[in-house]
């Protein structure tokens, strides 16, 4: 049975820092999901979590510092896939991994993952997504435990396991997301844990290998609990924050024993990876 969504778009001026400062509000708010586009923030709740008074407790809105004016409409699951289905091309990173839908043809490449986001982030458009397959394609996986936290649809999880990596666990707070991966998974025939939940769920656990591509408010707070959860010789690699963010990333993962090795920038956007 389809589920209605409610769908948010907002215009915000400027658009940096506060693009990702209302996605954190919002997601606690009850947001499932966003898209971020040119000059919008596209955010989805569905119909039967929303109320008249959603917004009231949104600090950024009533922030002097910003504009942001924003119209809601209701959007249907259906109209949402018949919209990203006429608008999804696949994409090849480094030549070597190829992210498409199952209508798209299959090319010849090194990896080719399938997936079907319906309201899942992760396509492989978003330039946070699209560094993070980079970083995943220079870095060894073979015989690795692995988490992506905050996985959205799983393509990176699912590109680790297609590289090797011998455990890997998936994690996301938003259930959509969660059956989601599950899908993808399956999919492309790729055997993971794939768990809802936060970063709660990670005190105990020991990986060689972390990718966490979030946002800026959450990776700070969650960083602690990273570089707890990295094995001896680990790897941590973050994204979903601006380059004028990094500082504070990086002075943040340093605090805890985590040294920064290097970073791609596409957009504004950064993705780097710290060791311990």
């Amino acid at each position: 049975m389809s589920q209605t969504y409610i769908e948010y778009q907002f215009v915000i001026e400027p658009k940096t820092p506060w693009t990702e400062i209302l996605i954190a509000e919002l997601g606690q708010a009850g947001f499932e999901s966003f898209v971020e586009e040119d000059a919008k923030l596209l955010a989805y709740v569905l119909k039967d979590d929303w109320n008249e008074q959603i917004l009231d407790d949104i600090q950024t809105l009533h922030h002097p510092g910003v504009r942001i004016v924003f119209e809601q409409k209701e959007i249907a699951q259906q109209n949402w896939n018949a919209e990203w289905e006429s608008n999804f091309h696949p994409i090849l990173v480094e030549g070597r991994c190829m992210v498409r839908a199952p209508f798209h043809e299959p090319q010849e490449v090194e990896y080719d993952i399938v997936i079907e986001p319906k309201m899942s982030f992760g396509t492989g458009h978003h330039e946070t997504t699209h560094m993070m397959l980079q970083h995943i394609l220079d870095t060894d996986f073979e015989n690795l435990s692995v988490l992506d936290m905050g996985s959205g649809t799983g393509v990176l999880a699912i590109l680790a396991k297609m590289k090797g990596a011998k455990h890997v666990e998936a994690i996301d707070i938003d259930e959509w997301c969660y059956l989601n991966a599950i899908e993808n998974a399956e999919r492309n025939q790729c055997v993971m844990e794939i768990f809802q939940g936060d970063s709660s769920m990670l005190p105990g656990k020991k990986f060689d290998i972390i990718l966490a591509n979030i946002n800026r408010n959450i990776l700070l707070a969650d960083i602690p609990i990273y570089a707890e959860c990295l094995a001896p010789n680990g790897q941590l690699f973050l994204s979903g924050f601006y380059n004028e963010d990094l500082d504070a990333i990086s002075s943040k993962c340093g605090g805890y024993g985590l040294q920064f090795v290097k970073n791609i920038e596409k957009n504004n956007w950064v993705a780097a990876k710290y060791v311990n």
